[in-house]
């Protein structure tokens, strides 16, 4: 049986993070990264379209726990111990330069995820951190000296356990044997799937303030709003698919959502069409939108949808079909019978349960020296480099309790 001090099962972003921070902080140890499948890091090479959303430019712990759904509460400590400042500065230290992108995600400036993968496995190499590949993790025992791990072809022995499988359905079971508690988990980050004459044949649009929300919760969301084959995408979206993932999964994805596509009140829209309509009375009210942020198709599509003829003028619009307008502009209702998971970014709520966990360490309240990092635990943040912060946190703190060890 071969004998490790350090074993880290999952060779993903918190996983290399973390074996990375131990061999560089304690030499003396011997530190070997599990793999299940072929290839290590897949996550962070489909990340942000291609590009790595690193993390995001969000500078103040309490403010930056507010975009975890689950974890808000438990990383507020961790932050003051490890956040953005500290992932840019870990990153810039070896040679990675980002950069700070309008809607404040991080990105590496070569714009290509393969940067931060060769930097993990470049300073995983440097530092002698030995990475199995296809080992497929089915069996973990607690024993007096440590910990027995069994995959299908090899067996280990460590005196320091790591968790950092992701949303790993297996996983979970095997955590489950030793005696912690798993949340059930459910889709945290996905698209929306409606059909309404409002969406039909314009895929590709987007709107870039839109708000949104879910009838009869108190949730919402604001932002763009893209419109696909299938529905809806969009950072709004996606954000208020994070926020009510739990609400979301309990109505097996069919519910009712309102958009307010110009983030504007219905008095104000009101006003603004009938200033329009003065000024305007001889125009055909299908050539151009009021709304230079909502595209010609899609006004087309509102027209429609309140029975408007485009080709009258604007002075034979009744007041009747003017606040119908108004209301599709301010609060459009749709049904959603569905979800899509947003391209191959798959992002669970669920996990370890948090109660079990020392923050301080990132270390099992019930067996000492085994850790766990990342989507394991039940965290998870919005889209924009939120759960990979989470990654590099949990990583960092539990490689600072092992390699002082």
């Amino acid at each position: 049986m071969d004998q490790k001090d350090v074993l880290i099962i999952g060779g993903g972003a918190a996983g290399f993070f973390a074996a990375i921070n131990i061999a560089e902080s304690n030499s003396g140890l011997n530190v070997t990264i599990l793999e299940k499948s072929s290839k290590v890091l897949q996550k962070v090479k489909v990340s942000g379209g291609g590009r790595c959303n690193v993390t995001h430019a969000c500078f103040d712990p309490k403010e930056l726990v507010s975009y975890y759904p689950r974890g808000e509460k438990e990383l507020l400590g961790p932050f003051h111990t490890f956040m953005t400042g500290d992932t840019i500065e870990w990153f810039e230290t070896r040679g990675i330069e980002l950069k700070v992108e309008d809607d404040m995600r991080i990105f590496p400036v070569s714009n290509n995820s393969q940067t931060i993968i060769d930097c993990f496995l470049n300073s995983a190499e440097k530092a002698g951190i030995e990475v199995l590949l296809n080992q497929n993790v089915n069996q973990i025992k607690i024993t007096e000296n440590g910990f027995e791990v069994a995959t299908k072809t090899d067996q280990f022995r460590a005196e320091n356990l790591l968790i950092t499988a992701g949303g790993n359905s297996k996983m979970w079971e095997l955590i489950k044997k030793l005696d912690h508690t798993i949340v059930d988990p459910v889709p945290s980050l996905f698209t929306f799937n409606i059909k309404d004459p409002l969406l039909k044949n314009i895929p590709g649009i987007s709107v870039p303030d839109a708000r949104i929300s879910i009838k009869g919760l108190k949730r919402n969301a604001h932002g763009p709003v893209l419109i696909t084959h299938w529905g809806l995408s969009g950072p709004a979206v996606l954000k208020l698919s994070s926020l009510a993932a739990l609400e979301l999964a309990a109505s097996n994805y069919d519910f009712r959502i309102s958009l307010n596509w110009i983030n504007s009140s219905k008095d104000e829209t009101d006003e603004k069409l009938r200033l329009f309509k003065t000024e305007n009375p001889k125009k055909k009210i299908g050539l151009r939108s009021p709304y230079p942020e909502i595209p010609r198709r899609f006004w087309e599509n509102m027209l429609a949808k309140a029975s408007i003829d485009p080709h009258q003028n604007w002075s034979d619009l009744s007041k009747i079909r003017l606040e119908s307008l108004s209301e599709i502009l301010t609060d459009s209702t749709l049904s959603v019978k569905g979800k899509t998971t947003f391209k191959e970014e798959f992002v669970t709520a669920g996990g370890v349960d948090l109660k079990e966990i020392n923050f301080k360490r990132f270390e099992s309240r019930i067996h000492p020296n085994l850790y766990f990092a990342g989507e394991v635990l039940n965290i998870d943040g919005l889209t924009g480099g939120f759960n990979f912060q989470n990654a590099w946190t949990g990583g960092f703190i539990a490689a600072r309790a092992i390699s002082s060890i």
